[in-house]
């Protein structure tokens, strides 16, 4: 019995695993599709971007299934679950992140499925990618050990460079190469964080770390202070990069602009997640003493302002770009310091992590929504790149202009919307925290914000292109299309009956962080 509950307590993972290695096989044994030209193909998932697009929905929901059954059936009654402890936390935390990251991944593959084909993007390993890299993300959301911490940060970035560079151009070699060193330079912080909090206080699971760090000042310690804190100050900056805040937040535009719109799409909803994940993991296990937590001499000030400077900065940049997708990077930063109000909130108000995981999940829809009806604006050779591009699109393409409108109003927190309970429950949260001016900053950027998404508006139902200008010319996909409905759905849905999915995400953020 305690067998097949562990087994069930990892099978959202083992599911993503296996299927991953069986899309690998199919894709090294699979025919390639016949070239239109006739030309002579050597890959031989040439042509096939579709099928394993759906292959690879189909895996990421199954593994969401299974999180969301282990979520049913309750990580507390499975006796084999204590026993992964602490490498691996399985508990309603772990599960919630394992339901959105294959909800996210899932969608993006979806995306990827009919993106490549109508671009001719033929490169099939796209697919094993995104699924080792969601499978890197659900492991480090539910990583207990700083072992586990890297194992599955560096699982899902590698996969992440990689899709960045698919295009093979020089601005997606380009923006792959600084990812890379950039992230190789965020890990290596990390790792060493990690190698002196082990120097520090003799453990790597976060729960022994905090209970260490909880003796520091107590008779017959021998835990130093300030090598805990330079330690802290070195994971917490390593974790920050992947979170995108501010000042780790340069390789963001480059990347997500030089990538191919579905794997921009996995970074801004899994990549930021899971770093979230472990962020609240981290601070809230390992650093959770009220001499590193207070407001006075711990990182909650610290946190406030790079929430602040995030938020800000994202907005204001978002605002002065011609490119929506470099305008959807600078805005997936700004959600950044959004959330990060929200941990530092959770530090005095009891309702602070439940507000960021809402936050997230109401990001990570209407971000695949947002991504993905950018996709559906333009065909090869006439891709929606530019605000011009999209001018006059309402009027052309009605349907497809109403579904770009409803993500980008979700987006900037407008009611009846999943965006719009996501930022109110983080500025409720720091007002319940007796942070009155973060919420009041917060609430002037969310603002701001409103700015640059609703000139998209403007653009699309005000303008016309010029004579001259290209237009974009909409494509057909069934995948994109449902991915989507899909999104639509829940941001409408969680937008009307926002207490459907409350007490759930009130669960999921009461979870103990470490074990």
């Amino acid at each position: 019995m305690t067998w097949w509950s562990t087994l069930f307590a990892v099978s959202p993972l083992v599911v993503v695993a296996l299927g991953a290695l069986l899309l690998m096989l199919a894709e090294a044994l699979g025919r390639p599709a016949p070239a239109a030209d006739g030309a002579v193909v050597t890959d031989v998932g040439s042509g096939r971007a579709g099928e394993l697009g759906i292959g690879s929905a189909v895996v990421l929901f199954a593994g969401g299934v299974f999180a969301l059954s282990l979520w049913m059936v309750g990580p507390e009654a499975l006796p084999g679950a204590e026993g992964l402890a602490p490498y691996f936390i399985v508990d309603r935390f772990s599960a919630f992140f394992g339901v959105m990251l294959c909800l996210g991944g899932g969608l993006s593959a979806l995306l990827g499925g009919g993106y490549l084909d109508e671009h001719g993007i033929d490169r099939s390993e796209f697919f094993p990618l995104l699924l080792w890299a969601t499978l890197g993300a659900m492991a480090l959301a539910g990583a207990g050990d700083l072992l586990t911490l890297f194992v599955a940060l560096e699982t899902m970035s590698i996969g992440v460079y990689a899709m960045v560079g698919l295009r093979r151009n020089g601005r997606a070699i380009e923006a792959a190469l600084k990812y890379f060193l950039l992230g190789g330079f965020a890990g290596a912080l990390t790792l060493f964080g990690a190698a002196l909090l082990y120097g520090a206080t003799g453990h790597t699971d976060l729960a022994g770390i905090g209970a260490s760090v909880g003796t520091i000042g107590q008779p017959g310690s021998t835990v130093p202070a300030g090598l805990v804190l330079v330690a802290m100050a070195l994971v917490v900056s390593g974790l920050l990069f992947k979170v995108a805040a501010v000042p780790f937040h340069m390789w963001t535009p480059d990347a997500y602009e030089g990538a191919p719109t579905p794997a921009t799409t996995f970074m801004a909803v899994a990549v930021k997640c899971a770093a979230f994940a472990i962020l609240l993991r981290v601070l809230f296990g390992a650093f959770a003493d009220e001499r590193v937590a207070s407001w006075g001499t711990g990182w909650p000030p610290v946190l406030a302002v790079l929430a602040v400077a995030t938020m800000t900065v994202g907005n204001l940049i978002a605002g002065r770009q011609e490119s929506v997708k470099r305008m959807l990077a600078y805005s997936s930063i700004a959600h950044a310091g959004y959330a990060l109000l929200g941990v530092v909130a959770a530090m005095r108000s009891g309702m602070g992590q439940a507000s960021v995981l809402f936050y997230l999940l109401a990001y990570t829809v209407s971000t695949v929504g947002a991504f993905g009806a950018l996709i559906l604006c333009g065909r090869r050779g006439a891709e929606a790149v530019s605000y011009e591009d999209l001018a006059g699109i309402g009027r052309r393409h009605p349907v497809v202009a109403l579904a770009f409108s409803l993500f980008l109003v979700s987006l900037a927190g407008i009611p009846a919307t999943a965006g719009f309970f996501g930022k109110l429950g983080v500025f409720l949260a720091a007002i319940d925290a007796e942070l009155y001016v973060l919420a009041v900053v917060g609430l002037l950027n969310s603002f701001l914000g409103a700015y640059y998404y609703l000139r998209v508006l403007v653009y699309m139902y005000m303008r016309e292109p010029s004579p001259n200008a290209p237009r974009a010319v909409p494509m057909r996909s069934g995948q994109v299309g449902v991915a989507i409905a899909v999104a639509a759905l829940l941001v409408v849905w969680w937008g009307l009956f926002p207490l459907s999915i409350g007490a759930d995400v009130t669960a999921a953020g009461s979870a103990p962080m470490a074990r």
